[in-house]
């Protein structure tokens, strides 16, 4: 590939707008799960299978679910996206408490 063209595909990559929203990572047989939120979700659900697959997440319980079970017992999913705009920091908060509240609700 010219040097010159993957540098612009890169360029487009990085400049394109990210999915952003409220994830879940969860582990349906023990019930245990995180709800969170992210600017990017493609990459923050990227992070939480590869800490839980070396071993280093910080959520223990989920961790030691994961050990026991595989990964093959887990579920990540996104729950809700919001359109890319200005600092959605508030409107991702919220939208995750939301999403808590249903989720725990039944």
């Amino acid at each position: 590939m010219d040097g010159q063209i993957r540098k612009e595909l890169i360029r487009a990559y990085r400049d394109a707008p990210k999915e952003m929203g409220v994830f879940r990572v969860h582990c349906p047989q023990t019930g245990r799960g995180l709800i969170g939120a992210s600017r990017d979700l493609p990459s923050m659900l990227n992070r939480q299978r590869a800490q839980l697959s070396l071993g280093s997440h910080p959520d223990r319980a989920l961790q030691q679910d994961w050990d026991a079970l595989g990964a093959e017992a887990f579920v990540f999913e996104v729950l809700d996206t919001l359109a890319p705009k200005g600092d959605p920091g508030d409107d991702l908060a919220e939208l995750a408490r939301m999403w808590q509240e249903r989720l725990a609700s039944g």
